[in-house]
């Protein structure tokens, strides 16, 4: 996650920016310790290669916008909220929101069962929340949450704190769910984008823990991007591949720390937080950028931005 251009040198998956996913959240609710957060961002408003801002719709009607819930630890889902968007004569968006377990739920889940139905997206600065039972869900345009001197990154790694996100925006998908709905209280979480095609549906994006997809697979990328968690062993050797070449890691040292980072699944228990999961000002570059280089290189100088919400969805209102 946190790609903000994850397809192939640094283009957008499909060459379609909706389809694009950013970062992936998840913490327990601020105040309720019997319900959790969940945040999936996509489609920033700033390409990268070429530089230019993206389409202004939110969401691509008819994609399929999955996060998926592995309970039992064989980084296969056993749970999925999807969400699809629909698209009006004025250009207005709509979003169902469905949720699938059991077997199924490992597959495309697009006829679930129905928790919310046709929710307004938003697009100007006010949030539109949907209430249904104990869920609450927002979909639309936000505040990007992710921090980091991108400049910095194409300059050779020489960060200044510049932080070239604290005005972007991103096009959000949070839920506020019981964790009884998650089935456990130890979950692996990951989302992904589907488009659908004459052929079917097919798998545009996908990950779970922050960078990774972006640094570590090199020229496996795009197969990388269309795989699943469960098949994530044979990207051992390339992700060790990269650390060698970045970090100066021995070989050894390299397949070590490639292991642990696959499948390529966010822990979360919401009974130990923060020691798992992500909150939106947990500073996943330093973190990161630590483990590629082999410290090497410890920070970017780029903390949170300061427009978050203490409330539900939490991120901040978007940018003009």
């Amino acid at each position: 996650m946190s790609h903000h251009a994850s397809g192939p040198n640094f283009g957008f998956p499909r060459g379609d920016a909706r389809l694009d996913m950013t970062d992936l959240y998840a913490f327990p609710k601020p105040g309720d310790p019997d319900k959790s957060i969940l945040v999936l961002n996509v489609h920033p408003s700033m390409a990268v290669n070429p530089p230019g801002p993206t389409i202004k719709e939110p969401f691509a009607p008819g994609a399929l916008y999955e996060l998926k819930v592995d309970t039992d630890g064989d980084a296969i889902a056993d749970i999925a909220y999807s969400v699809r968007f629909g698209s009006s004569e004025d250009g207005k968006q709509t979003a169902t929101l469905r949720r699938t377990q059991g077997e199924r739920a490992a597959g495309v889940c697009d006829d679930g069962e129905v928790i919310v139905e046709e929710a307004p997206v938003s697009v100007g600065r006010e949030a539109l929340v949907t209430k249904a039972g104990d869920y609450h869900f927002f979909s639309g345009w936000r505040s990007d949450p992710f921090f980091f001197d991108a400049t910095g990154l194409f300059n050779k790694m020489q960060f200044t704190g510049d932080d070239f996100f604290a005005d972007k925006n991103v096009c959000s998908i949070v839920l506020d769910v019981p964790n009884s709905a998650l089935g456990t209280t130890v979950v692996g979480l990951w989302a992904r984008t589907l488009d659908r095609t004459g052929e079917g549906w097919i798998q545009a994006d996908r990950g779970g823990r922050p960078l990774q997809a972006v640094f570590l697979p090199g020229e496996e990328r795009e197969a990388y991007l269309n795989g699943e968690p469960a098949d994530d062993d044979r990207f051992v050797g390339v992700f060790a591949h990269e650390l060698e070449h970045s970090g100066g890691y021995t070989t050894e040292a390299a397949m070590r720390v490639a292991r642990k980072l696959l499948p390529d699944i966010l822990f979360f228990d919401p009974r130990r937080f923060p020691h798992n999961g992500r909150t939106l000002t947990d500073d996943v570059v330093d973190v990161f950028f630590s483990m590629l280089t082999n410290g090497k290189v410890t920070g970017d100088e780029v903390g949170p931005h300061g427009d978050l919400l203490d409330e539900f969805p939490y991120l901040g209102p978007p940018h003009d």
